[in-house]
């Protein structure tokens, strides 16, 4: 036997990644339509990629949220035969979100040289069918983190911030170098008093991947505008914020 092996670091918690192995609905999102699992020992377990090809297999053991074993081949049999490899995922929680350690035991080095790239980019796919899931309302976040700054009202600015925000949060653009809620709550309450009616609206789509989101901006009734990238935490808050001013 032999194996090959790769970790990665995805934007989610735990139990939010493992649903991806007990949900066909999910477990197509990333395979491809068509796909399945039955998220039991000795359940099938059926991916048809984009392209057709088919794979199978079964659950050998699974342990919510943390592990799952199944046993993984072609029903073409090549490169390799159903049953004839096995393919382990751990899962464990780190400050990011989630680390993913997997293991994929193969009979011969030939076909373990041919998933390599395969894995790379599958692992990939999958990090940024979570993060669609986890994150896909991060255009309304973005919307009330713009809103909060035209709120004259200290505590209910800091409602909205906090809503939104982890309280650790860093803001770094031409007039901010922030750490944390309390810091931030002051500074857009001094942008409101020595800049009155100059705020920040959001124009065109949010565009974000695996996390991170860029959200273009202008400043109503000006020739300001530019470009906020945001970072957000697992849990779907706002860790940072830069922002860039557009060339005039």
């Amino acid at each position: 036997m032999t194996s090959l092996t790769r970790t990665v670091v995805i934007k989610a918690e735990p139990t939010t990644v493992f649903r991806y192995f007990t949900d066909s609905a999910r477990w197509a999102n990333w395979w491809g339509a068509g796909s399945t699992i039955e998220a039991r020992p000795g359940g099938k377990v059926y991916i048809r990629h984009a392209n057709g090809v088919e794979a199978t297999g079964a659950v050998k053991s699974i342990e919510p949220p943390r592990k799952i074993a199944f046993t993984l081949g072609y029903v073409s049999g090549k490169p390799m035969p159903p049953g004839s490899s096995v393919v382990t995922i751990g899962l464990s929680a780190v400050p990011e979100g989630t680390r993913l350690e997997l293991a994929h035991e193969f009979e011969d080095a030939e076909a373990r040289d041919m998933h390599v790239q395969g894995w790379r980019f599958q692992l990939s796919m999958f990090s940024n069918v979570v993060a669609n899931e986890v994150f896909a309302d991060s255009a309304a976040r973005i919307d009330t983190w713009f809103d909060a700054w035209t709120i004259p009202d200290e505590g209910q600015r800091a409602t909205r911030f906090a809503a939104i925000a982890s309280a650790a949060i860093q803001v770094r653009d031409r007039h901010s170098l922030l750490i944390g809620l309390e810091d931030l709550n002051a500074h857009a309450g001094a942008a409101l008093r020595y800049r009155p009616g100059v705020f920040q609206k959001r124009q065109g789509d949010v565009r974000q991947c695996q996390g991170t989101a860029l959200a273009e901006w202008v400043v109503p009734g000006d020739k300001i505008s530019g470009t906020d990238v945001f970072t957000f935490g697992p849990d779907g808050r706002i860790e940072s914020v830069t922002g860039l001013i557009h060339p005039s």
